[in-house]
Protein backbone atom coordinates (compact mmCIF):
# COMPACT_ATOMS: atom_id res chain seq x y z
CA UNK A 1 0.00 0.00 0.00
CA UNK A 2 2.72 2.60 1.02
CA UNK A 3 4.49 1.62 -2.40
CA UNK A 4 1.06 2.43 -4.13
CA UNK A 5 0.86 5.64 -2.48
CA UNK A 6 4.62 7.03 -3.61
CA UNK A 7 3.43 6.22 -6.98
CA UNK A 8 0.33 8.03 -6.97
CA UNK A 9 2.01 11.18 -5.28
CA UNK A 10 0.71 10.49 -1.84
CA UNK A 11 4.39 10.10 -0.11
CA UNK A 12 4.17 13.45 1.58
CA UNK A 13 0.66 13.25 3.01
CA UNK A 14 -0.25 12.68 6.59
CA UNK A 15 -1.05 8.90 6.86
CA UNK A 16 -2.73 7.44 9.50
CA UNK A 17 -2.33 3.31 10.16
CA UNK A 18 -5.05 1.84 12.26
CA UNK A 19 -3.74 -1.36 14.25
CA UNK A 20 -7.00 -3.47 15.32
CA UNK A 21 -7.56 -6.71 17.08
CA UNK A 22 -10.31 -7.66 14.67
CA UNK A 23 -12.23 -6.92 11.70
CA UNK A 24 -15.23 -5.59 13.56
CA UNK A 25 -13.48 -2.84 15.04
CA UNK A 26 -12.07 -2.09 11.15
CA UNK A 27 -15.72 -1.50 10.18
CA UNK A 28 -16.68 0.92 12.66
CA UNK A 29 -13.98 2.86 11.95
CA UNK A 30 -14.12 3.08 8.29
CA UNK A 31 -17.26 4.50 8.81
CA UNK A 32 -16.55 6.88 12.04
CA UNK A 33 -13.19 8.57 10.83
CA UNK A 34 -14.11 10.37 7.52
CA UNK A 35 -16.25 11.80 9.89
CA UNK A 36 -13.25 13.57 12.50
CA UNK A 37 -10.40 13.44 9.95
CA UNK A 38 -10.07 16.34 6.95
CA UNK A 39 -10.17 15.17 3.65
CA UNK A 40 -6.52 15.52 2.73
CA UNK A 41 -5.54 12.65 5.59
CA UNK A 42 -5.22 9.43 4.38
CA UNK A 43 -6.21 6.52 6.60
CA UNK A 44 -5.43 3.01 6.62
CA UNK A 45 -7.27 0.28 9.17
CA UNK A 46 -5.80 -2.78 9.80
CA UNK A 47 -7.19 -6.10 11.25
CA UNK A 48 -5.50 -8.68 12.92
CA UNK A 49 -6.47 -12.25 14.45
CA UNK A 50 -6.87 -11.18 17.54
CA UNK A 51 -4.58 -9.88 20.38
CA UNK A 52 -1.72 -11.84 19.77
CA UNK A 53 -1.55 -11.21 15.87
CA UNK A 54 -1.61 -7.56 16.29
CA UNK A 55 1.26 -7.55 19.75
CA UNK A 56 3.40 -9.36 17.38
CA UNK A 57 2.40 -7.85 14.01
CA UNK A 58 3.31 -4.25 16.13
CA UNK A 59 7.25 -4.35 15.83
CA UNK A 60 7.16 -5.73 12.51
CA UNK A 61 4.85 -2.83 11.08
CA UNK A 62 5.98 -0.26 12.43
CA UNK A 63 9.37 -0.79 11.76
CA UNK A 64 8.34 -1.83 7.58
CA UNK A 65 6.72 1.79 7.36
CA UNK A 66 9.89 4.35 6.27
CA UNK A 67 7.45 7.14 5.10
CA UNK A 68 7.82 9.73 8.21
CA UNK A 69 4.40 11.29 7.51
CA UNK A 70 2.99 8.11 8.90
CA UNK A 71 1.54 7.99 12.22
CA UNK A 72 0.02 4.90 13.81
CA UNK A 73 -3.05 4.29 15.86
CA UNK A 74 -2.63 1.08 18.18
CA UNK A 75 -6.30 -0.14 19.38
CA UNK A 76 -6.22 -3.14 22.04
CA UNK A 77 -9.69 -4.18 24.50
CA UNK A 78 -8.39 -3.91 28.13
CA UNK A 79 -10.64 -7.91 29.02
CA UNK A 80 -9.38 -8.61 31.95
CA UNK A 81 -5.90 -6.75 31.63
CA UNK A 82 -4.65 -4.00 33.80
CA UNK A 83 -5.47 -1.04 31.54
CA UNK A 84 -2.16 1.06 32.72
CA UNK A 85 -0.22 -1.91 32.62
CA UNK A 86 -1.13 -2.41 29.18
CA UNK A 87 -0.99 0.38 28.02
CA UNK A 88 3.09 0.47 28.74
CA UNK A 89 3.30 -3.03 27.00
CA UNK A 90 2.38 -1.41 23.57
CA UNK A 91 4.21 1.71 24.11
CA UNK A 92 7.27 -0.55 24.98
CA UNK A 93 6.32 -2.31 21.73
CA UNK A 94 5.85 0.73 19.61
CA UNK A 95 9.84 2.28 21.41
CA UNK A 96 11.44 -0.65 20.54
CA UNK A 97 10.01 -0.26 16.38
CA UNK A 98 11.36 3.52 17.26
CA UNK A 99 7.48 4.81 16.56
CA UNK A 100 7.42 6.37 19.85
CA UNK A 101 5.22 8.71 18.89
CA UNK A 102 2.73 6.24 18.04
CA UNK A 103 -0.94 6.12 19.79
CA UNK A 104 -1.73 3.40 22.26
CA UNK A 105 -5.54 3.69 23.11
CA UNK A 106 -7.44 0.68 25.56
CA UNK A 107 -11.09 0.10 24.77
CA UNK A 108 -12.79 -0.14 28.59
CA UNK A 109 -13.45 -3.47 27.93
CA UNK A 110 -14.52 -4.20 24.32
CA UNK A 111 -15.92 -2.75 21.27
CA UNK A 112 -19.23 -3.53 22.45
CA UNK A 113 -19.09 -0.73 25.42
CA UNK A 114 -18.86 2.04 22.69
CA UNK A 115 -22.24 0.58 21.14
CA UNK A 116 -23.83 0.35 24.88
CA UNK A 117 -22.77 4.34 25.29
CA UNK A 118 -24.95 5.27 22.12
CA UNK A 119 -28.19 2.87 22.51
CA UNK A 120 -30.17 5.11 20.27
CA UNK A 121 -27.82 4.24 17.33
CA UNK A 122 -28.69 0.39 18.86
CA UNK A 123 -32.03 1.35 18.42
CA UNK A 124 -31.88 2.61 14.81
CA UNK A 125 -29.38 -0.10 13.59
CA UNK A 126 -31.96 -3.12 15.41
CA UNK A 127 -35.69 -1.16 15.17
CA UNK A 128 -38.36 -2.03 17.90
CA UNK A 129 -36.01 -2.96 20.99
CA UNK A 130 -36.93 0.39 22.61
CA UNK A 131 -33.72 0.83 23.84
CA UNK A 132 -32.46 3.71 24.18
CA UNK A 133 -34.61 4.31 27.36
CA UNK A 134 -32.27 2.05 29.20
CA UNK A 135 -29.22 4.93 28.81
CA UNK A 136 -30.34 6.81 31.69
CA UNK A 137 -29.70 3.53 33.84
CA UNK A 138 -26.50 3.22 35.89
CA UNK A 139 -25.42 -0.21 33.90
CA UNK A 140 -25.59 1.82 30.60
CA UNK A 141 -24.20 5.46 32.02
CA UNK A 142 -21.11 3.25 32.94
CA UNK A 143 -20.65 0.66 30.28
CA UNK A 144 -16.87 1.02 30.25
CA UNK A 145 -17.11 -1.03 33.51
CA UNK A 146 -18.41 -3.94 32.46
CA UNK A 147 -16.17 -6.59 31.25
CA UNK A 148 -18.84 -8.92 29.11
CA UNK A 149 -20.30 -5.72 27.35
CA UNK A 150 -20.25 -8.11 24.43
CA UNK A 151 -22.71 -10.42 26.09
CA UNK A 152 -24.89 -7.67 27.42
CA UNK A 153 -24.90 -6.24 24.23
CA UNK A 154 -26.38 -9.90 22.96
CA UNK A 155 -28.55 -9.96 25.35
CA UNK A 156 -30.18 -6.69 24.12
CA UNK A 157 -29.78 -7.97 20.67
CA UNK A 158 -30.21 -11.75 20.53
CA UNK A 159 -29.55 -11.31 16.28
CA UNK A 160 -26.58 -8.98 16.94
CA UNK A 161 -23.23 -10.66 15.50
CA UNK A 162 -19.74 -8.85 15.85
CA UNK A 163 -19.37 -7.70 12.48
CA UNK A 164 -22.61 -7.58 10.82
CA UNK A 165 -23.27 -5.72 13.65
CA UNK A 166 -20.49 -3.26 14.01
CA UNK A 167 -21.59 -2.88 10.49
CA UNK A 168 -25.19 -2.08 11.02
CA UNK A 169 -24.52 0.19 14.26
CA UNK A 170 -21.69 2.03 13.14
CA UNK A 171 -23.34 4.61 10.50
CA UNK A 172 -25.65 5.75 13.67
CA UNK A 173 -23.06 6.62 16.42
CA UNK A 174 -23.10 9.93 17.29
CA UNK A 175 -19.57 11.35 18.32
CA UNK A 176 -21.00 13.98 20.62
CA UNK A 177 -24.01 11.67 22.09
CA UNK A 178 -21.91 8.87 23.19
CA UNK A 179 -20.98 8.44 26.75
CA UNK A 180 -18.42 6.00 26.50
CA UNK A 181 -15.64 7.38 28.19
CA UNK A 182 -13.18 5.18 25.91
CA UNK A 183 -14.69 6.33 22.55
CA UNK A 184 -14.66 10.05 23.99
CA UNK A 185 -10.59 9.33 24.86
CA UNK A 186 -10.21 7.83 21.21
CA UNK A 187 -12.06 10.48 19.41
CA UNK A 188 -10.18 13.27 20.97
CA UNK A 189 -6.76 11.42 20.75
CA UNK A 190 -6.92 11.09 17.22
CA UNK A 191 -7.85 14.56 16.76
CA UNK A 192 -5.12 15.76 18.97
CA UNK A 193 -2.57 13.55 16.85
CA UNK A 194 -3.94 15.13 13.70
CA UNK A 195 -3.84 18.50 14.77
CA UNK A 196 0.00 18.35 16.15
CA UNK A 197 0.50 16.85 12.72
CA UNK A 198 -0.12 19.17 10.93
Amino acid sequence: MEAGLIERGWASMIQLVFLVEERSMQEVLNIILPQILPQEIYFQVIPHEGKSDLQKSIPRKLKAWQNPNVFFIILHDQDSNNCIQLKQALQSLCVEAEKPSSLVRIICHELEAWFLGDLIAVDQAFPGKNLSRKQNSNKYRNQDQLNNAAQELKSLVKEYQKISGARKIAPYLDLERNCSISFKVFIEGVTRLVKNAG
